[in-house]
């Protein structure tokens, strides 16, 4: 798992090499990319900018603009497609080793690709921390375990009052 870019595979990886360097180089990291349907399938961002500040609506225009024109251009998908940039928002996909270091101390629920150590596919516990590759969770049952990011399908975090807390910023200076 790469510190700063999340991990995708087939089209949405195909989509995310395309533009994460538009988007670096306008000061935000991809966070995810998501298609989801068929017919006319919807290409979900998820973003987040380089200072750390929150994501605005002027930031998801500026972005969807951004992805819009080169998702055009290299043309990656058949057909008609639908297009929706955010932010990760408070409960936010775990998708990048940073995630899981920033995200110490936070309770986190995990779906496994492939079942952990001790058989378990499915996860719920607070994040100790990460580094090369491996996450280290506290479970509810109190059992601490190691995790290998690449193993892991989908992380979130859990909505908790200590999280809103942690993730509020003061309102920007007029």
């Amino acid at each position: 798992m790469h510190e700063t870019r999340p991990s995708h595979t087939g089209l949405e990886g195909r989509i995310a090499d395309m533009i994460m360097p538009g988007l670096e180089a306008q000061g935000y990291e991809l966070v995810r990319v998501s298609i989801i349907g068929r017919q006319r399938p919807t290409v979900q961002i998820m973003a987040d900018r380089v200072d750390g500040s929150q994501i605005s609506v002027e930031d998801c225009e500026k972005i969807s603009h951004l992805v819009s024109a080169r998702l055009d251009v290299e043309d990656p998908i058949e057909g008609a497609w639908t297009l929706e940039v955010s932010s990760a928002g408070i409960d936010r996909p775990l998708t990048r080793l940073k995630d899981w270091v920033r995200f110490a101390g936070h309770l986190a629920r995990i779906d496994m690709a492939v079942p952990t150590m001790q058989g378990r596919k499915r996860l719920t516990g607070t994040i100790l921390g990460a580094e090369a590759g491996v996450a280290q969770l506290k479970l509810d049952t109190g059992e601490t375990i190691e995790v290998n990011l690449a193993d892991v399908q989908r992380a979130r975090l859990v909505l908790t009052d200590e999280l809103i807390r942690a993730t509020a910023q003061p309102p920007a200076a007029n």
